[in-house]
């Protein structure tokens, strides 16, 4: 029974990327707007919401401090893993906006989270600013990125939008989003649930279960939704995913859980778990600014982090 939910999750997170990549980029063509925007909104929006609804309840149930784990487990994961194994298999190109505009955003968004937590507490007026910061930037991204494509959307849709997928009604492309994303939702879900009761039965205990099948599974949406991108030659919605995850993870899913009840930050996540986070987050300097492409080279360095900050985490663990 493990072994079917296992194979229907991954089934299902399969075909899910496909139907989300395909109505992303409908909807990149229907409303004049890039794919990159819709990769950094939409789409990283979408498959971080999860995250989002683990924390609210989590706050509810008077347990806030678990949206912590949330968004520093996932950001890490989402760069040093999920970027990673993308690009061991297609090799990307980062565009210029990801470089000037979407990088710097993160960067502000993980030292701002480093900073707050500081005093190991995000308070409700940090998490006021940051929901401010991401609706000021979602609106920034959509305005700037309608002005450019006017003049470039004939050629867009050309070099990288089929035929049938430009020529999709915005309905039919927000059907497909939406069904992408429910997808991926349940996928993960079946792959986590089939792979933690395989993994007991190995002798595993629950803790190396959390860190790796479940870190892995909770990151899932985000891999399939960028490696389906990359295979449809989409890597600006493959890298804007990502980025956008991270920075919806810190704005949107800390902002929002610590604006409901204030969040409590361990010693050990600022001493230990940000620094990771954020060495990570400095690792994509050399990864986007070094060559033109993000090769497979760099992919295997991302994933060495991640299995380094792994292997440390188990270390712990155990003492």
């Amino acid at each position: 029974m493990e072994v079917l939910l296992l194979i229907a999750g991954l089934a299902v997170l399969i075909i899910g990327g496909e139907v989300l990549v395909r109505g992303a980029v409908g909807l990149s063509a229907a409303m004049k707007i890039s794919p990159l925007v819709i990769g950094m909104t939409v789409v990283s929006f979408g498959t971080s919401a999860p995250e989002l609804l683990v924390s609210l309840q989590s706050a509810l149930d008077g347990n806030p401090g678990i949206a912590i784990g949330n968004v520093v487990g996932s950001n890490i994961a989402n760069l040093a893993l999920v970027l990673g194994l993308t690009v061991l298999i297609f090799p990307i190109v980062a565009e210029k906006q990801t470089k000037r505009v979407d990088f710097p955003m993160m960067m502000i968004a993980s030292l701002l989270f480093a900073v707050f937590a500081l005093n190991n507490m995000i308070d409700r007026w940090e998490g006021v600013l940051f929901v401010a910061i991401l609706v000021g930037f979602t609106v920034y991204l959509i305005r700037s990125s309608r002005k450019n494509e006017k003049s470039k959307l004939e050629e867009a849709i050309g070099e990288e939008i089929n035929a049938d997928e430009a020529k999709e009604p915005l309905w039919k492309s927000l059907v497909y989003l939406l069904g992408g994303l429910v997808s991926l939702y349940f996928g993960s879900e079946w792959f986590v649930n089939g792979a933690s009761d395989i993994a007991s039965k190995f002798g595993l205990s629950d803790s190396v279960i959390g860190v790796t099948v479940v870190a892995f599974g909770t990151s899932a949406p985000e891999l399939v939704a960028s490696i389906m991108a990359a295979v449809k030659k989409q890597s600006d919605i493959s890298v804007g995913n990502l980025i956008g995850s991270n920075i919806f993870n810190i704005f949107a899913v800390l902002g929002i859980t610590s604006i409901v009840k204030p969040v409590g930050v361990e010693e050990s996540v600022v001493n230990f778990d940000l620094i990771w986070m954020l060495g990570v987050a400095m690792l994509m300097v050399p990864v986007l600014f070094l060559g033109e492409k993000i090769g497979r080279w760099k992919g295997v360095v991302l994933i060495l982090s991640y299995v380094i900050y792994i292997f440390w985490i188990v270390l712990r663990l155990k003492n």
